[in-house]
């Protein structure tokens, strides 16, 4: 979904061809080796955008010794359905890293909107880890094990209270447009 929403929001700004697209993600950071995009994951995202009339080729740049370009443009069809899989994307992930193209793109979506979906994973992540502080102090350990139970005890803690914290921190910067 992601590489969708990136094609799409790339096309929004104008027409463009694959392989300038995965060029463009990977200079000067190669974010495309970061996300593991391959030119045949890009290239076929392309047509699957294309099958469901989301994008169409808008032109054929035939070059001597070169191989044909196409050139797409978003469809109005295109154009609504971008908001929606940016709306999906924070819907459906749970980390934060899964989230980056979608913040790329708050200006496609309402920022209340996506705040109220993050404030809910926010809360449902704290009564999640709430429960299972509780039944952690219940549960009754073998002193071989103690040592063990309470590394992944210390971690998963850690790692919760720095959700929550990243989470909190996302909330507050797109409410006050700081992304």
């Amino acid at each position: 979904m992601s590489i969708q929403i990136y094609i799409l929001s790339k096309l929004i700004e104008g027409n463009n061809y694959p392989y300038e697209l995965k060029r463009q993600l990977s200079e000067p950071i190669p974010f495309d080796e970061f996300a593991g995009l391959t030119e045949s994951k890009l290239y076929y995202h392309f047509d699957s955008l294309a099958k469901k009339g989301l994008i169409e080729v808008l032109e054929i740049v035939k070059e001597e010794h070169r191989p044909d370009k196409q050139v797409f443009a978003i469809t109005e069809k295109g154009r609504k359905e971008l908001p929606k899989k940016i709306y999906k994307l924070f819907e459906s992930t749970t980390e934060i890293n899964e989230m980056m193209v979608g913040l790329v793109n708050l200006k496609h979506v309402d920022r209340d909107r996506i705040v109220d979906t993050l404030e809910e994973k926010l809360q449902k992540h704290k009564e999640k880890w709430e429960l299972i502080r509780e039944s952690a102090s219940q549960l009754k350990v073998d002193d071989s094990k103690k040592g063990l139970v309470d590394f992944i005890s210390d971690y998963s803690i850690s790692k919760s209270k720095q959700t929550e914290h990243w989470l909190e921190e996302l909330i507050e910067r797109i409410q006050n447009h700081k992304m």
